[in-house]
Parts: C-alpha cells; structure tokens; sequence
C-alpha cells in the first residue's frame, strides 16, 4: 500500500473521520502547535476527531473552543482529505474555513495558538500534504485530495481543485 493505486477507494473506510479549521482574519490565519495525539509537535489548525453522530460543522466549533478557547463564526466547507497510512491507520477530514472568531485564542492542554501572516505560514513544520491543499482553501477554493502517508512521510498523492 505505497500508491494511490493500490488503494480501493470505492471500499476504502476510515477508521477515525475529522475535522480541521482555519480561522482566518486581518491578513493571518489561526495555527496551533499540537501538543498531543496523531502530528504531536507539528504545525496544523484546530480540528480533531467528529463524535458519533455529530455533524462535521459542530465537531470543527467544538474542537475550536475545546482546544484553543475561541469561537469561529462565518464557517464554511472547503474540502474533503482521505489519508491512508502505511501501517493501516485511515483518516477522513473534513476542512473548513471562518472568517473570524469571538474570543481570544488560549493554550490549552491540546494545543498552543499561534496568529501566523498568511504570507509566512510555517509549511516546514507542517504535514507535507498541507503546502499542496491549503492555498485552495485560503484563496476560497474547494477540493478533494487523497494521500499515502508512510509516518510523516508522504508518499503519493492526489488533489482535484473543485472551485
């Protein structure tokens, strides 16, 4: 399983679904530092795993306010992540995007907030996946993307841009 094409996505699950959320604002996008968990020490946007029976939006709220105290508002959809690992593990991600929140962003157990220009976002201490997604997103854009991931390594990719 070190290809897309060794994967059978029409039967492909996951085996945790999530959610990631990029607050944007006055020119600069809210990050955290993970502090514990899948990507520990890297570089990402608050988001974790959805709850049984709870909708994708209110997981990404939830986890916003749980891990770094803020409230995001204007939230919108902006694409779907499918990543594969190596070792078996399968996550699918639903990202999202606000146009500000309510509240100051706090550490918190979980994660450390960082309010990051959107010229200078730290794609060195982020996943690999996050430099070829994340513009889509921060220009207002949809997509799909899938990923083999061996650890933090990439290993093959793909991403449709859907808008």
């Amino acid at each position: 399983m070190d290809a897309l094409d060794d994967i059978d996505w029409d039967r492909w699950a996951p085996t945790d679904r999530a959610t990631l959320l990029f607050v944007v604002r006055g020119g600069e996008v809210l990050l955290i530092v993970k502090k514990r968990g899948l990507g520990a020490g890297k570089v990402n946007a608050p988001g974790g795993r959805i709850e049984p029976g709870e909708a994708p939006l209110d997981a990404a709220v939830r986890e916003c306010q749980e891990e770094v105290g803020v409230t995001p508002h204007d939230v919108r959809h902006h694409g779907e992540l499918s990543f594969q690992f190596v070792d078996g593990y399968a996550l699918h991600c639903h990202v999202f995007r606000a146009d500000g929140c309510d509240g100051v962003a706090v550490e918190t157990d979980e994660a450390i907030p960082m309010w990051t220009k959107l010229d200078a976002i730290p794609f060195e201490r982020m996943w690999a996946d996050d430099a070829i997604w994340l513009p889509i997103v921060l220009e207002g854009g949809r997509f799909r993307g899938r990923f083999v991931f061996d650890g933090d390594r990439m290993v093959d990719h793909a991403v449709e841009r859907l808008g």
